[in-house]
């Protein structure tokens, strides 16, 4: 897949390289060949050790080893493949996402490999289908590394992988696939430079995926917005040389629809705070990934097809930048929503909700069942649960609960905050029927509250994951950088949505 035109990229560099590399990586399920280069053998923390590893638990106890989740001892082998002790924790505590971890954990081992077998003896009480499932993602998403700008790179993509486990087969892996996909594509998009990847070239994005795995683009220019009257995208885009687009995506399954969800991903493609403008400090060099919602959302339609949801599910992307400049819209501005709702402009840097805003109503017009929206939203969210877990707040207890039972599955962590109503009034405004900002605290929940008034009755939950967007070290299967959280969650609750369950 190639990047369309674009003055400062290459027309040859890669539009999505991570899904490149999954694609060329081999996974199957059998007996390890001779021929890889390294050999990971899970070790419990008690009990006997594999004879493979020739070392008994004293030695490899002396050598630093002790059997626990999410250790590794590496064995080099003179002229035979490295041998990679994989702690798996005391017997009888396996989960499927332990497993996940074991895989990521050898992976990283033998990260100079390429050619990789993993045995696991013991998988506890975890089923054989899901311990192919938890350990071809944990090694796909493990080995992902963002590298396409970089002239050289230590990096070495994973080429094949055995998983010889005791009663696995093939089956699995492809759902490994599915999931891993939705979330390498995500990543890749938030890890692309702001100046490679503008709202535009999303757009265009979004259609070569669409036509690859299954689901319908359709894509609004400036025009169009303006047609609709999206005020929240416009006028947050007024600063900005690069058009925004809406981007919506469209995905209708085979049989008769079990329900129509709707997602709502922010997507502002490189945030500034616009005339609020933010301090020059790291976070301010991540704002390329402040389209991390709108790149979750799309990473979750490239698997909605392969992993047989029966759901409706629409999405609207809400992409463009926040600039400061001569035309940028200023604190004290009055915006006009899609549906005619006219909003008070307090901070500049409270854009995504705007964006937002538009996109809600649009989602309520087609008639969903539900929405879920997914944002790097707020710094109160970051402050409140720290790097690891995002918040989710909602008027709809299923639909939160669907959120966190899907992200118990892939083990993204979530924890549900009180959308709490008395704090409603601080978003009033005497000009205007709301503000977008509210007080110095709860700011995560008087971002969702603001974003409530235009959800409506709807059955709603949202996301925000400014916290859990990026990680500054290889963390088990998030590798430094993006982490595409969010795009995994989405597509295991489209997987088990049903309207009115």
């Amino acid at each position: 897949m190639e990047r369309r035109p674009n003055k400062l990229i290459p027309a040859d560099l890669p539009t999505v390289p991570g899904l490149d590399a999954l694609d060329a990586a081999t996974i199957t399920v059998g007996v390890v060949p001779d021929d890889i280069e390294a050999l990971g053998i899970g070790v419990h923390s008690d009990g006997d050790v594999p004879a493979e590893l020739v070392f008994d638990r004293a030695a490899l106890e002396q050598a630093g080893f002790t059997g626990a989740a999410g250790s590794s001892l590496l064995l080099p082998q003179a002229g035979a493949a490295d041998i990679v002790a994989v702690g798996l924790g005391a017997r009888g505590e396996t989960t499927a996402n332990a497993l996940r971890d074991a895989a990521a954990t050898f992976v990283r081992a033998a990260s100079r490999r390429s050619r990789l077998g993993l045995r696991i003896d013991d998988l506890d009480d975890v089923d054989a289908d899901t311990a192919v499932r938890m350990l071809a993602e944990g090694a796909l998403l493990a080995r992902y590394r963002y590298t396409v700008l970089r002239g050289s790179s230590p990096h070495v993509p994973l080429a094949s992988l055995v998983l010889d486990v005791p009663g696995g087969a093939d089956a699995a892996i492809a759902e490994a696939r599915t999931g891993a996909r939705a979330g390498v594509v995500a990543r890749d998009l938030a890890n692309t430079p702001p100046g490679h990847l503008t709202a535009v070239n999303l757009g265009e994005i979004a259609t070569e995926l669409g036509e690859r795995f299954g689901f319908e683009v359709e894509l609004f220019d400036k025009q169009a917005l303006i047609d609709l009257g999206c005020g929240g995208l416009l006028g947050v885009n007024q600063g900005s040389v690069e058009e925004p687009r809406m981007v919506k995506l469209s995905y209708t399954p085979s049989g008769e629809a079990t329900g129509h969800l709707g997602l709502v991903g922010k997507g502002i493609m490189y945030d500034s705070g616009g005339i609020s403008l933010k301090p020059s400090d790291p976070m301010h060099l991540l704002m390329k990934m402040d389209m991390g919602g709108a790149a979750a959302v799309l990473g979750a339609f490239t698997g909605l097809r392969d992993a047989g949801v029966t759901a409706q599910v629409t999405g609207w992307l809400m992409c463009t930048d926040n600039m400061p400049s001569g035309t940028s819209y200023k604190l004290g501005d009055v915006l006009t929503a899609r549906g005619g709702t006219t909003v008070e402009v307090k901070n500049t840097d409270a854009e995504g909700r705007l964006v937002m805003m538009d996109a809600l109503m649009l989602a309520n017009e087609d008639g969903v069942d539900a929405i879920i929206d997914i944002a790097t939203l707020t710094g109160a969210a970051l402050v409140s649960l720290g790097p690891a877990t995002a918040p989710v707040l909602g008027n709809d207890q299923k639909t939160i609960d669907l959120v966190r039972t899907a992200s118990a599955a892939v083990d993204e962590s979530v924890w549900q905050l009180p959308l709490e109503r008395k704090y409603r009034p601080q978003l009033d405004s005497e000009i205007a029927d709301i503000a977008n900002l509210g007080g110095p605290f709860a700011g995560a929940t008087t971002a969702a509250l603001f974003l409530a008034h235009f959800v409506g009755e709807t059955p709603w939950a949202h996301l925000d994951i400014a916290g859990t967007m990026q990680t500054e070290k290889d963390d088990s299967w998030r590798t430094a950088g993006a982490t595409g959280f969010g795009a995994r969650i989405l597509l295991e609750s489209a997987r088990a949505f049903r309207a009115g369950e």
